[in-house]
């Protein structure tokens, strides 16, 4: 069907179209509707040139009406409505009808189109994979096809009803819609095969019509529609809201897309309020801009290429379109970050031949050999510029400014963005400097320079930290116990260095204590009269062990805690000190009982103690008893629950022990850390008899300092092992958010709860993995060395209180640590950015900051307010990068260079601002395992859902491992 009314200019191509085409098995019928040019005359020409044009005429004025005329009277099966002004690919006919015949139950077939202006130039091919997926709520929202990209079955179009006749516009959208509701197959072929003329009199730019006309189709399509004699049961009452969206917002769609192409023609006509519906999230920002560029370019008969030179057409309107926008939303980095993407497109797309002052930002072309400064331009915060040689482009590069651009500040980017071999000695005034010279301040006493206002606003914010109420105290390094696999080939000197800091183990413990009492229980029946205590450290047993026995000697390889044990047991009388070193020195004889706790892990090896067993059984009285007390190892055993220490443990000392001639096994108390045994030297002709085995569970709680060596359940794989045998290129990173049993709905993926993060830490534990900083991940990526062992980097965004009360307990409790990305001027507060979805998160305070740093858990920015940075100005960007930075290192006293980007939402802004600013690491939006290819500034993260299973996570984990 070719409607054509006063189309003396274009009918011939679109006849023409036709006759190319690759098969000769069509009729075409042209409708002659009202026209007073040479259109008849035409006609006639190409009726009497070939038998299969027929011709119509109407005087109806209307191409809805003027294609149903034609529809009446066709013959074929498979309809195409052609406009006069339109073209096709000569192929088009042939690829079409081949796609349907791949798929007999289909009601037809579509393909891409493109835009051709008034000048010929064409627009970028579109198409709409979605069509195919779900043709009717797609229609019943938006028209993604050219009426001439379709080739559909005459007999359902006929029995719809064909064309409405009473709208003006759409009416091809509303005849696809109700083709759709029959919900039968729709098949794509993905070229862009029809041509679409652009005219300054088409019925498309009538902004007010068309927007009439879709708020019509669009209710019809969220309605049943009695026109429809027989619609699929799915569509029967109308589009699903949760399949696309509402009604409201599908209108609000159309009416920006109008809105974009008033201000192509330098107006903005239609009224705001009528985008009020737009979906208002971040993520949307790209997809408003990308259609307020399409509605651009049919309004102002552009393509993009062209855009940005014709920016001072359409440039006011469009403004304040994006300035409605952030208006609607009360936000005004909503309008904003629409702005910076639209203006990135636009600029994308053009060569630069000129500089192109857009809103935001300014298109230039700098010669890399020889740049010059650069004034901004009022209102500009971000440049868009190629980077020329020899006349081509050499690199681009976008970043954000805050003032002028000096030669210095070229040159720096230029010797970060093209190799310096490839840079020809400069030329001109000040073409001495050279890059050293360039690069050796980094801030320049120009004020109205970039980083002279960058220095301004650090000073602003230096003020401002220092002006807080939060003190800033420097934090002493975290107190860490010594590893029990430290040697020291001097002993003496070894252990005199563990207790040069009081109670190194904490002695006085819960857990301790309870392991005393069980010692004491274990003691044999009956009087004892001589007793030995070998390591008896600062003598906190030494004090229990004394009432029970006639004479006590306490000894330790270390005088300084032999003088410490001297004077906790100052008040009785029946204790002497000594100092001992029981794998050197003899031991004195004779002994009724023998006490030696926690220290055999410290003996060279088995050999060792096998040869000091048989001194104990010398040292010990005929029918004398050897108590053991001493923790289970994972080296012993890795499938049992165990400390994580390189060296032998209770199992092993136990079965050594027991194979000493003359010393059998009486009793053992086994809880699931450790176990206590009381061996007996046999008197002559003595008889051994079985060993009482006594299960205890241990009712005291485990502290941290011993909780982070132990490894529940048994490991896959120990760290040690790991780290001599394994070396990779890549690590996961995880991100997490909030550790909590509840809180809204709407936040579910983002919220773990404590028993399942519990499950996951103790999962890396117990494969061998260990967590790093980002610090340490950016070292790797410098050095370029392989990662050793099985490193991961956990990282929490936000802040919560719920980290501190729930996440923080479990890592250290797994002997892990995490880095925080804190919103500054929120600490102490709760997250208002999630206030939407339910009441908001409490946040960690200052002081809980730095209580955690001093334990161990590492900080960094996630900017001060939280907001979207591709919503702020450059500016407020720099502003918040600084402000962070500098408070979160008042609260921890460390230098702080990560920040996590908020809602992982980043721009090309970022990553060099983020660098002035004092940063060197950063996580943006980028998903999967960190590489030594990584750019530091630009890390990805794996996000761990809080509604995924334990097997995803190790899914995800094992995956990166390989």
């Amino acid at each position: 069907m070719v409607p054509a009314h006063n189309a003396e200019a274009t009918l011939p191509r679109a006849l023409d179209c036709l006759l190319e085409q690759e098969i000769a098995d069509w009729e075409a019928i042209i409708v002659d509707d009202a026209s007073t040019d040479r259109t008849p005359a035409i006609i006639a020409a190409y009726v009497e040139r070939d038998a299969r044009f027929r011709t119509l005429t109407s005087s109806a004025n209307s191409p809805a009406r003027a294609r149903n005329s034609g529809t009446s009277t066709a013959r074929g099966q498979w309809l195409m409505f052609l406009d006069a002004d339109d073209w096709v690919d000569a192929s088009f006919l042939a690829k079409m009808l081949a796609a349907l015949k791949t798929a007999p139950d289909a009601v037809a077939a579509y393909c891409g189109s493109r835009r051709v202006m008034p000048d010929g130039a064409l627009t970028p091919a579109s198409i709409s994979p979605e069509v195919a997926v779900q043709p009717f709520e797609t229609f019943a929202r938006r028209c993604p096809i050219r009426t001439h990209a379709l080739l559909v079955d005459r007999e359902t179009i006929v029995k719809l009803g064909s064309f409405d006749a009473s709208l003006r516009t759409c009416e091809d959208w509303d005849l696809w819609q109700r083709l759709a509701r029959l919900g039968k197959n729709w098949v794509m072929v993905d070229e862009p095969l029809a041509l679409y003329r652009v005219s300054p009199k088409a019925l498309s730019r009538d902004s007010a019509q068309m927007l009439a006309d879709a708020e019509i189709v669009i209710a019809r399509g969220f309605s049943p529609d009695p026109r429809v004699k027989h619609p699929a049961s799915a569509h029967a009452n109308g589009a699903i809201e949760a399949n696309g969206g509402t009604a409201a917002e599908a209108l609000a769609w159309s009416a920006l897309w109008n809105a974009a192409s008033d201000c192509g023609r330098g107006s903005l006509s239609i009224d705001p309020q009528s985008l009020r519906a737009l979906p208002a999230g971040r993520k949307w920002a790209r997809e408003i801009a990308k259609v307020v560029l399409d509605g651009l370019m049919e309004g102002s008969l552009s393509v993009p290429e062209q855009l940005a030179a014709r920016w001072d057409r359409f440039g006011g309107a469009l403004t304040e379109l994006t300035v409605e926008l952030g208006k609607l939303r009360g936000d005004p980095g909503a309008g904003r970050r629409v702005q910076y993407h639209l203006e990135q497109m636009l600029l994308d797309a053009d060569d630069l031949a000129a500089p192109r002052k857009l809103g935001r930002t300014l298109g230039i072309r700098v010669d890399a050999r020889n740049p010059t400064s650069t004034e901004l331009p009022e209102g500009i915060d971000q440049i868009y510029a190629y980077l020329m040689m020899k006349g081509r482009i050499e690199a681009r590069v976008q970043f954000g400014a805050l003032g002028r651009v000096t030669r210095r500040h070229w040159i720096e980017l230029i010797l970060n963005l093209v190799p310096p071999q490839q840079l020809a000695p400069q030329k001109g005034a000040g073409a001495d400097m050279s890059a050293a010279e360039a690069l050796s301040s980094t801030a320049e006493s120009d004020r109205d320079s970039h980083f002279g206002k960058l220095a301004r606003l650090a000073a602003e914010a230096q003020e401002l930290v220092r002006s807080s109420a939060e003190p800033a105290e420097p934090l002493a390094a975290p107190r860490r116990k010594p590893a029990v696999d430290d040697h020291d080939n001097d002993r003496t000197s070894f252990w005199n260095r563990h207790f040069a800091t009081e109670d190194p183990w904490n002695y006085g413990s819960p857990y301790e204590q309870e392991k005393y009492q069980r010692q004491l229980e274990i003691l044999p029946a009956g009087p004892i009269g001589r007793a030995l205590e070998l390591a008896c450290a600062e003598g906190h047993f030494t004090r229990q062990l004394a009432p029970r026995v006639g004479h006590l000697t306490a000894t330790d390889i270390s005088a300084i805690a032999v003088g410490r044990a001297r004077e906790r047991c100052g008040d009785q009388p029946n204790v002497e000190f000594g100092v001992l070193d029981f794998a050197a020195d003899a031991l004195p004889g004779e002994m009724d009982l023998i006490v030696c706790s926690e220290v055999l892990y410290y003996l060279d090896d088995l050999a060792e103690l096998r040869r000091i067993a048989k001194k104990f059984v010398e040292a010990l009285a005929p029918g004398g008893s050897f108590i053991s007390a001493h923790a289970f190892v994972l080296r012993d055993n890795p499938e049992r629950t165990g400390f994580d220490w390189n060296t032998f443990g209770a199992q092993a000392i136990s079965e050594t022990l027991a194979a000493a001639e003359g010393l059998v096994l009486e009793q053992s108390i086994e809880t699931e850390l450790y176990r206590i045994d009381r061996f007996r030297r046999l008197s002559p002709g003595e008889v051994a008899r079985e060993p009482m085995i006594e299960h205890a569970p241990i009712r005291a709680p485990v502290g941290i300092g011993v909780a982070r060596n132990i490894v529940w359940g048994g490991a896959r794989a120990l760290r040690r092992d790991v780290a001599r045998n394994e070396r990779r290129q890549r690590i996961p990173v995880l991100m997490y958010h909030s550790v909590a049993d509840d809180g809204p709905a709407a936040l579910a993926r983002f919220r773990c709860t404590p028993t399942a993060f519990a499950s996951q830490m103790a999962w890396l534990r117990a494969n061998g993995f260990h967590a790093i900083s980002s610090e340490q991940l950016e070292r790797f990526i410098a050095d370029r060395q392989p990662f050793v062992g099985r490193p991961a980097l956990i990282t929490f965004d936000d802040g919560f209180q719920n980290f501190a009360d729930h996440a923080w307990p479990i890592l250290r409790a797994n002997d892990l640590t995490a880095e925080v990305f804190l919103v500054t001027d929120l600490v102490g507060e709760s997250a208002i950015w999630d206030a939407a979805s339910g009441p908001p998160t409490p946040l960690m305070d200052a002081g809980t900051v730095r209580r955690l740093a001093g334990e161990g858990a590492f900080f960094g920015s996630h900017l001060a307010t939280h907001r979207a940075i591709d919503g702020l100005s450059t500016s407020d960007l720099a502003a918040e990068l600084l402000r962070s930075r500098m408070f979160i290192e008042r609260w921890t006293g460390r230098a702080i260079t990560t920040f996590a980007a908020p809602y992982s939402v980043t721009d090309r802004r970022l990553g060099r601002l983020a660098r002035e600013c004092g940063y060197r690491t950063g996580f943006g939006g980028r998903h999967g395992p960190a590489d030594l290819d990584c750019d530091p500034i630009d890390l990805p993260r794996i996000e761990i859902r809080g509604d995924r299973s334990l097997d995803n996570f190790v899914t995800i984990i094992e995956a990166v491992l390989g």
